[in-house]
């Protein structure tokens, strides 16, 4: 049991946030309404996450961009789509939810993990990160504004009667939030002993990131939890509903994984471009889809479940799709440890 903690202490801390958020939802009721703590708790993540990063080693996939390119529009064109098509079979929140969801860049770990885990060519993945959360500021509000559009009134300008949800505010928001703390991050790196001290504590910052990833899906549930207990009997989403809602976000997330493989497949793409295609251009990142649905969908506090569904949902499937690629080709075998190390067999 300590060992299958130890592996998988991300997830039962989801589980844990997810019901400390619901259940106390009432006494914890001021945390969501303090800005300063879920900025500060998204840029500290941001930070974290991409001082790390030796961007510098990525030349490789750099000078040949076909595979980045290919999970880079699959992440930000073609998985939007899909989920717009079927968050059409879904409702309120939950529709919203899918939505958002799709809008968002792809991670910035598991990607690149999970592909150098299958065998694949993770520095691919890992530009489509560095890409994507780059220009996320630009490409998620459009998104968001055409997909959710008919669902909640998006300006292109500030509205000077208060309700509507402005797009310049988000862009500008987005980039201060998202783009500018990896910039820094990066920045930082310039420093040679802050750099190689990064590279060094590489696993220690990752495990501090995700712990700010649980406080803001538990300030994201504290939110759902007050909706819910306001919410009058006949308006209270049903099992049916909810159940509807995970199908629904599980089969675009591996609806994507299939089509951008199954894309690069038919381009001729070598298997590790392939399968960065594949897990890079289906994986979303539950961070900026939470600092998102906190800051400008707070009408909408349900709508964080299609993403909190999503990202557990790409950590168990992707484990097997994983699985799957290294039982055909078992020449490499991923090391026993937590960062997804690989080693020939």
């Amino acid at each position: 049991m300590r060992s299958v903690l130890r592996r998988h202490w991300f997830l039962a801390g989801l589980m844990v946030v997810v019901s400390i958020g619901f259940v106390f939802s009432e006494p914890l009721r001021e945390l969501p309404n303090m800005a300063i703590l879920r900025n500060g708790i998204v840029v500290t993540v941001l930070f974290l996450m991409a001082f790390p990063l030796a961007f510098g080693d990525l030349h490789n996939a750099i000078r040949r961009p076909a595979a980045s390119l290919l999970a880079t529009g699959m992440n930000f064109g073609v998985l939007p789509l899909i989920a717009w098509a079927f968050s059409l079979l879904a409702a309120g929140d939950f529709a919203i939810g899918i939505n958002l969801m799709a809008a968002i860049p792809c991670t910035l770990a598991s990607a690149a993990v999970w592909t150098r885990r299958a065998g694949g060519n993770d520095s691919a993945a890992l530009v489509v990160t560095i890409i994507t959360n780059s220009l996320c500021f630009l490409v998620t509000p459009f998104w968001l504004l055409w997909t959710t559009g008919s669902e909640i009134t998006i300006t292109v300008w500030p509205d000077p009667t208060g309700k509507g949800l402005s797009l310049a505010e988000m862009v500008s928001k987005l980039f201060v939030l998202v783009v500018l703390p990896m910039a820094f991050g990066q920045l930082a790196r310039l420093v040679p002993k802050a750099g190689d001290w990064a590279t060094r504590n590489k696993f220690s910052l990752s495990i501090i990131a995700q712990i700010g990833i649980l406080l803001m899906v538990l300030l994201g549930c504290i939110s759902c939890g007050l909706k819910l207990r306001s919410l009058p009997a006949g308006q209270m989403p049903t099992i049916i509903s909810f159940a509807v809602m995970i199908v629904l976000v599980l089969v675009i997330h591996f609806s994507a994984l299939l089509v951008g493989a199954g894309i690069a497949r038919r381009l001729s793409f070598s298997r590790p471009d392939e399968i960065a295609v594949a897990f890079a251009g289906s994986q979303k990142t539950l961070m900026i889809g939470l600092a998102i649905a906190t800051e400008f969908y707070t009408a909408n506090p349900l709508a964080i479940l299609p993403m909190v569904t999503y990202h557990v949902g790409q950590l168990f499937l992707d484990t097997a799709v994983a699985d799957h690629y290294l039982r055909k080709h078992p020449a490499v075998t991923p090391l026993n440890g937590q960062d997804g190390d690989m080693k020939k067999a």
